[in-house]
């Protein structure tokens, strides 16, 4: 008896184990990670960091500034080109001015004096060529007194000409030159403002603030992420679904993703399906597929976006 009893219950054991092994087991549940859109926010500028005015975790808005930076070189240029233009400005002014009342007395005076001295050179000379004429005067003597004359009379034409121009005004072609050297120290100074202006780091987006690279009294180079963070209103859910499961899931269509470690359910909106290839980031740790399989990516946004902000970066969703 105790032989038949034996054999009849490995029997029912054998039974039972072949029905749940040829029974269909449930699908795993496809399995993904809550993502948000990142951004980074890096000087233009290399400089020492002077002044940090947020910390990490804090929510910053659009137009806030993050930080101060010590930039010498800028300092130095922004002082030289100021001192370009207040130049280039002066000889502007005088060029369009041109003479002052007192510059033209004085050439006033001075024409005065040489068209005196002009006067006697040309009777001196006039004398010394009726000498000349009878023989009275050596030919060293008669072009001395010529030599004087033509003297004066350059002196005479010269100071005429200047008093002209001076009368007249500064010619057209200097008033532009002196306009260009005016603008090009304008367009330098404009340019030094702007790079010193970029000392500041400013955001230029909402954003919820994860890290901060530097510290204080640190070097930042140019283009060096110095504040790394999420976009407010970012956040999303990310799936990798084999080929064999992709035909239960249409863009455009709604699905709920479950959060295991809030113990609650949000409703999202499927925005994107596409191929990852065979080196791609995969979310699951043990995805469910064939290696034959080709590997599909779900971009989910949820439906009430204030709903997500609360959920926690990289923690882990299934469907």
């Amino acid at each position: 008896m105790k032989t038949h009893s034996f054999i009849s219950s490995a029997i029912a054991a054998s039974v039972l184990i072949c029905f749940s092994a040829c029974s269909p087991q449930p699908e795993k549940p496809v399995e993904g990670k809550i993502k948000r859109e990142t951004i980074s926010f890096s000087p233009k500028v290399t400089g020492r960091i002077l002044k940090i005015y947020v910390q990490e975790g804090d929510l910053v808005s659009k137009g806030d500034t993050l930080a101060m930076l010590d930039v010498p070189e800028v300092s130095a240029k922004l002082a030289q080109a100021k001192g370009a233009v207040k130049a280039t400005q002066a000889q502007r002014a005088l060029a369009r001015n041109g003479a002052t009342e007192n510059q033209l007395k004085q050439l006033s005076a001075k024409q005065t004096g040489l068209r005196e001295q002009y006067s006697f050179a040309e009777k001196s000379f006039k004398r010394a060529e009726a000498m000349f004429a009878d023989s009275m005067m050596t030919p060293q003597a008669f072009d001395e007194a010529y030599a004087k004359y033509q003297g004066a009379k350059a002196q005479l034409e010269a100071v005429n000409a200047e008093l002209s121009e001076a009368q007249k005004g500064t010619r057209t072609e200097t008033q532009t030159a002196s306009q260009g050297q005016a603008d090009q120290a304008l367009g330098l100074l404009r340019e030094a403002e702007v790079a010193y202006s970029e000392r500041y780091i400013i955001a230029t987006n909402d954003m919820l603030l994860e890290t901060i690279s530097l510290r204080e009294g640190e070097l930042a180079t140019a283009g060096y992420a110095l504040f790394n963070g999420y976009l407010s209103s970012s956040a999303y859910f990310r799936f990798t679904v084999p080929e064999s499961r992709i035909a239960s899931y249409q863009k455009g269509g709604e699905i709920t993703v479950r959060v295991p470690y809030a113990g609650e359910t949000v409703s999202g909106k499927i925005l994107t399906i596409r191929q990852l290839n065979r080196y791609a980031d995969i979310t699951t740790a043990y995805p469910d597929y064939k290696i034959e399989d080709a590997i599909y990516e779900l971009k989910v946004a949820p439906l009430d976006k204030n709903a997500a902000e609360k959920l926690l970066t990289n923690a882990s969703v299934t469907l």
